[in-house]
């Protein structure tokens, strides 16, 4: 009488078909997510909103933000205007091609912009770009007239 184990007996194998396919879909999620992901630079403020605004890339830029005090911020760093023209003039001559992209409180008083331009302007800073809210990407009508 002959005895045979349910053993097989050749050795195990791992079968790497579907070990590929789920470390193809765990990096492809992975890369969703970090896409996906917005880094903000400035402080939270209330941004204005507007129908033409366009979509630019975030890529190594400076934020310079103004809250609604009128007081204003080097990235997330709140300073006065003195030591923000100082900060700028170091940074543009580091990188004098640097985006800019300035960031307003609604509720702030234009002239706290224009100040910012201003120096922005003596540093060297010409190409500069407002952030606003997209009322188009909200799905809100603009206004009519």
């Amino acid at each position: 009488m002959r005895v045979s184990s349910p053993v097989p007996k050749h050795k195990a194998r791992i079968e790497i078909i579907p070990l590929i396919d789920i470390m193809f879909f765990l990096l492809a999620s992975f890369m969703m997510v970090s896409l996906s992901q917005v880094h903000m630079k400035g402080i939270k403020v209330n941004l204005p909103t507007g129908q033409r605004g366009e979509t630019q890339s975030k890529k190594d830029y400076i934020s310079v933000s103004v809250d609604a005090n009128g007081n204003p911020y080097f990235d997330k760093e709140e300073m006065n205007y003195d030591t923000l023209t100082a900060r700028l003039k170091k940074v543009h001559d580091e990188n004098p091609e640097a985006k800019v992209f300035v960031r307003g409180d609604a509720d702030t008083v234009h002239f706290n912009i224009i100040r910012v331009l201003d120096i922005l302007r003596s540093v060297g800073f010409y190409k500069v770009a407002f952030e606003i809210k997209s009322e188009s990407a909200r799905g809100i009508p603009g206004p009519r007239g």
